[in-house]
């Protein structure tokens, strides 16, 4: 499976990006985002992110919410909580109003958690 809309069992919508595939550009989400195969690029999207524990992002990712379980590498823009679970790794900057790190978890790079980043980010649009 690659690219798939499947339907949560609370008939909530959301898309994933299966392992073994790889997307080389932008994706835009009105619906929550799994991410279980790599995509460079920018992901943009209206719900949650979550990156499984083979998930690889490089790049820039715009959202309400997220959880990291996999590698980030890029600037990550989170309008309200970054989860980083016990098996992530994330190199880079991030902007967001909460972040929750596990024991175990790896973070190299800057954190802003002012609000005046995270509090006012377009999770719609990004320019270029």
């Amino acid at each position: 499976m690659g690219i798939g809309k499947d339907t949560m069992p609370m008939g909530t919508e959301h898309n994933t990006l299966a392992y073994g595939t790889k997307v080389v550009g932008d994706i835009q989400a009105e619906n929550d985002f799994r991410l279980d195969g790599s995509v460079e690029g920018t992901i943009i999207c209206k719900g949650k992110i979550i990156i499984g524990t083979k998930g690889v992002m490089q790049g820039t990712m715009t959202c309400a919410n997220a959880d990291v379980m996999g590698t980030v590498k890029g600037k990550m823009v989170i309008a309200d909580t970054l989860s980083l679970k016990s098996t992530a790794r994330v190199e880079g900057e991030i902007i967001t109003k909460t972040l929750s790190i596990e024991p175990q978890a790896v973070f190299s790079g800057t954190c802003d958690m002012t609000n005046k980043g995270a509090a006012g980010a377009p999770v719609t649009s990004q320019p270029k």
